[in-house]
């Protein structure tokens, strides 16, 4: 007897029956997988439905309009033309409604409130010329402002009349919270001295006023006033 064949007969003999590989019947192999299979061409269908769920997604969240934005600040008053903007593309979220789009731009628009270089440019900051409730007043300043004091900025006028002696009376009190629309700096009249040349918004009722101190040579104060905040 082989040692083989002594090992069968012991296995076989002790009750137990040990079979090969040989010996396994076709069905309990490992079969190769079928392109044919079903269970594969699902699987395949939904790894690319799952692609096509996140492309569509990402396309979705980066989706952009263009819109005009300023290149310089654009005070009340000055004219909307088209070389006064650029256009940049944002997402807006289905807003697009609110701001002026390229092709959008009407002629004959003013800005009604003013516009900082870069901002974008809402459709209610445009109006027409007779839609402004402010005017632009020069008001030439001899003592420094303070660094707040910017386009936007708010500021209170005092005006002191002539007292008749050389001097000035107390100062009153003319337009609060008054917006400056721009600020500059200009040689004076004699030379050497620079002033600061700044120009607010004030409102129709105030003008008379204000011009009238002017005209009669009043001493005229910008004063920075933080609490009324800045334009928007």
């Amino acid at each position: 007897m082989t040692l083989k064949a002594g090992v069968e007969s012991a296995v076989t003999q002790g009750g137990v029956h040990l079979m090969s590989s040989v010996d396994m019947p076709g069905a309990m192999r490992l079969k190769k997988p079928s392109w044919k299979d079903p269970r594969l061409l699902v699987g395949i269908l939904l790894v690319f439905a799952s692609i096509a769920g996140v492309v569509a997604l990402v396309r979705a969240a980066d989706t952009s309009t263009a819109v005009f934005a300023a290149k310089e600040d654009i005070a009340v008053g000055q004219p909307i033309t088209a070389d006064r903007l650029v256009a940049v593309d944002v997402r807006l979220g289905g807003v697009e409604s609110r701001y002026i789009v390229p092709g959008g731009l009407a002629d004959g628009k003013v800005a009604i409130q003013r516009i900082a270089k870069g901002d974008l440019v809402p459709a209610s900051s445009l109006g027409p010329p007779g839609a402004l409730g402010r005017k632009p007043v020069t008001i030439n300043v001899a003592d420094a402002l303070p660094a707040e004091a910017v386009a936007g900025a708010r500021v209170d006028v005092w005006v002191a009349a002539p007292d008749g002696r050389n001097g000035f009376s107390d100062p009153k009190l003319v337009v609060a919270a008054a917006e400056i629309a721009h600020v500059a700096t200009a040689q004076s009249a004699f030379g050497g001295t620079r002033e600061t040349v700044v120009q607010v918004l004030v409102d129709d009722a105030r003008l008379p006023q204000l011009l009238g101190a002017q005209a009669n040579k009043a001493k005229v104060s910008v004063v920075w006033n933080p609490a009324a905040g800045r334009a928007q």
